[in-house]
């Protein structure tokens, strides 16, 4: 397996942290007790900082997420904290460490989970299902799931909310919605995407004295600050055509909005000349709202692109370094067409967004013969559409959906949300660490395909301007909110704040 690019922060699946667990105890000579004695420490340490008043319930299951309950157990009692210790499972069928730990633990016994004994409760430890858990949750488990939710006390899940797959983020059933996770070793890949991620709260990663040389990760990671050296700076000799040259098509009358915005992005991120192709209706609209960029009139149909403006697209994609296909596009027949038509023959780097994915519908595979890299940019209704699925379905399983996508069409999928995720055909996923509710508003998505367009048209891989892209995003929607307020941001202050998200 290869290693992962230096920028990400890696991520876990599930069989990778059975491995390290495997060669820490097998050749590192570790004994299994003493990393649940640290995991269970950590677990203590986590509760007791968001714990209220109130005694402190762990719920354990019988597997060795129980064991580190109940060495958290006995820590918080050492510390003279009040604790319950509940199980769904009679004490006589934990086995092994757990069942180790359970002798150690002082005081009372555990009690048969029962929903009103986490009544008054300062803290709750769910310490129920591991990462090895998938499918899901049955009868007892889904019970004392649904009670730990029910219960107004903070949350602590141990390694992973019960209920949500460590590997996927996939949530089939009750989940626990905690307030902290405290996760061993690493961050497993299933905290970071949804919907997971939101059952997760705030991650803190626990050592567990797992000695270096253990088998790393090699599948996802999280897009580190790392990731900002990657961007290349304008030289000191040069033209503009050096510093990058993004060609923008789409905008049809009434939708000029969106091409003005992703080309006033890719001008903002560094590109160096900015050209915009439009339906020549549009063009006049279009060229009032742009100063420093250059538009274009294509051949025009009702107010929308036609076939026919393939080729002049094509002239002007000759020296560019990315072009950026579907902001505004419309829907029309025309339009679709000419979508497709681009997307085949364009042999520069190619992002597809809003109406250029659109008329893509069910033809992911068509993009597998261009010679250039191609970056998709879809949200969960545009990435269904692509995959002939429900967006519910997608938002079900987002890691899968950008997966199947990025080896479908043989391009770098970036599937949008709050964990955006960047996907590469037979390689790793990047996950964002997250954005801003400012984000959520018209218009960002367009300033997002400019973004992207930019930093390809600087020569970056598509896979590192993609997740280069959103992880700048990310940061401008932070620095927008922090001037303007997250509910009063407006795309064009993300546009503004794009030179902030860069330092």
């Amino acid at each position: 397996m290869s290693p992962l690019p230096d920028w990400l922060d890696p991520l876990y699946e599930a069989d990778e942290m059975r491995a390290v667990d495997a060669w820490a105890i097998g050749d590192a000579g570790v004994p299994s007790l003493d990393l649940m004695e640290r995991a269970g420490a950590g677990l203590a340490r986590v509760a007791a900082a968001v714990a209220g008043d109130g005694p402190a319930c762990l719920v354990i299951g019988k597997g060795n997420n129980g064991g580190d309950g109940l060495v958290a157990a006995r820590h918080l009692r050492e510390d003279g904290r009040p604790v319950r210790v509940l199980t769904v499972a009679p004490p006589g069928e934990l086995r092994g460490d757990a069942a180790a730990n359970l002798e150690r633990l002082p005081g009372d016994p555990p009690d048969a989970f029962a929903p009103e004994r986490l009544d008054g409760a300062g803290v709750v430890v769910d310490a129920l299902l591991g990462t090895g858990f998938e499918g899901t949750p049955r009868d007892p488990i889904a019970g004392a799931i649904a009670a730990i939710n029910a219960q107004a006390a903070p949350v602590v899940a141990c390694d992973v909310p019960s209920g949500v797959d460590a590997s996927t983020g996939e949530v089939d059933g009750e989940a626990v919605a905690a307030a902290v996770t405290a996760t061993f070793h690493g961050a497993k890949l299933g905290l970071w995407v949804e919907p997971g991620k939101s059952r997760a709260g705030t991650v803190e990663v626990i050592p567990i004295g797992v000695p270096r040389g253990s088998p790393a990760p090699g599948r996802a990671g999280l897009v580190s600050e790392r990731i900002l050296a990657l961007l290349p700076h304008r030289p000191r000799s040069g033209s503009k055509f050096d510093s990058g040259v993004v060609v923008v098509a789409g905008g049809a009358r009434g939708l000029t909005g969106a091409p003005t915005m992703a080309a006033l992005s890719a001008a903002r991120s560094g590109a160096g000349y900015v050209q915009v192709a439009v339906p020549e209706s549009a063009q006049q609209v279009v060229e009032l709202r742009l100063l420093e960029q250059m538009t274009r009139g294509l051949p025009d149909e009702d107010g929308g692109h036609t076939p026919a403006g393939v080729d002049e697209l094509l002239s002007m994609a000759e020296r560019a370094g990315a072009v950026v296909l579907g902001p505004g596009l419309g829907r029309t027949a025309g339009a679709v067409e000419f979508a497709r038509a681009a997307a085949r023959a364009v042999e520069a780097p190619l992002l597809l967004d809003a109406d250029g994915l659109n008329a893509l519908g069910g033809r992911l595979e068509s993009l597998r013969g261009r010679s250039a890299p191609t970056v998709l940019t879809p949200h969960e209704a545009e990435l269904g559409r692509l995959l002939g699925l429900e967006p519910a379905e997608v938002a079900a399983h987002r890691l899968a959906c950008a997966r199947r996508a990025a080896e479908e069409s043989g391009a770098v999928v970036l599937l949008k949300g709050d964990d955006t995720i960047v996907a590469r055909p037979g390689g790793p996923v990047a996950v964002s660490p997250g954005g801003s509710p400012a984000l959520a508003t018209a218009g960002t998505g367009d300033v997002l395909s400019g973004l992207i367009g930019a930093l390809l048209a600087k020569r970056l891989g598509p896979f590192e301007a993609a997740a280069l892209g959103a992880l700048a995003h990310a940061r401008a929607g932070r620095a927008a909110a922090a001037r303007h307020g997250a509910d009063h941001v407006i795309a064009g202050d993300v546009i503004e704040a794009l030179p902030d998200a860069f330092r």
